[in-house]
């Protein structure tokens, strides 16, 4: 009887410890969910103020009056078929500001570097001597300098990648004697 009665006082310390266990636990959430309220608010509040600056033109009042009263999925779904209507999306600006940049990026970079590759843009009026030219520069076989001319009569192919800016020069005008076009990227 007495081993009865231990695990019985056990079992009821085991339980008081476990509900002290969740009294603690629940007064630190409360606390914090106080502090996560206020913070929201005071955010509400900017973001309400942002919005009372901001002058919405007459012609557009009633539009914007109708988009503060969506729900955020319908919102969602508004600009998901404003998208597709007129094949816009919401990161194109950014993808095109991106882009100016990139490529004032790669034309300042251009003065900038040594290293070359050589682009045959179009082989002219005298693919013979291109092939020749082409043979000559690569060190390939006739059947290779042939298929790369060729290839570049569809779109453009790279001749020798990594050339120095002298021999780059020399190549190019080499190609060009022959009547080809190219470019050094």
């Amino acid at each position: 009887m007495t081993e009865e009665k231990n695990q019985q006082t056990g079992t009821e310390e085991k339980s008081s410890q476990n509900e002290d266990k969740e009294n603690k636990t629940e007064e630190p959430k409360q606390t914090a969910s106080v502090a996560d309220e206020s913070a929201p608010t005071s955010d509400k509040q900017d973001k309400q103020e942002e919005q009372d600056k901001i002058e919405v033109p007459e012609k557009f009042k009633n539009l914007v009056r109708e988009i503060e009263q969506m729900s955020v999925l319908d919102l969602a779904e508004l600009v998901k078929i404003l998208e597709s209507k007129f094949g816009v999306s919401s990161a194109a600006p950014v993808v095109m500001s991106s882009a100016q940049t990139a490529s004032a990026d790669k034309a300042d970079s251009a003065e900038e570097k040594s290293v070359f590759n050589i682009e045959l843009a179009g082989i002219g009026d005298k693919k013979i001597e291109v092939i020749k030219a082409v043979r000559d520069i690569t060190e390939k076989g006739l059947k290779e300098a042939k298929d790369l001319v060729d290839a570049a009569m569809s779109s453009p192919q790279i001749v020798k990648e990594n050339v120095k800016k002298e021999e780059a020069e020399e190549i190019k005008k080499k190609l060009e004697t022959a009547g080809a076009k190219v470019e050094l990227k």
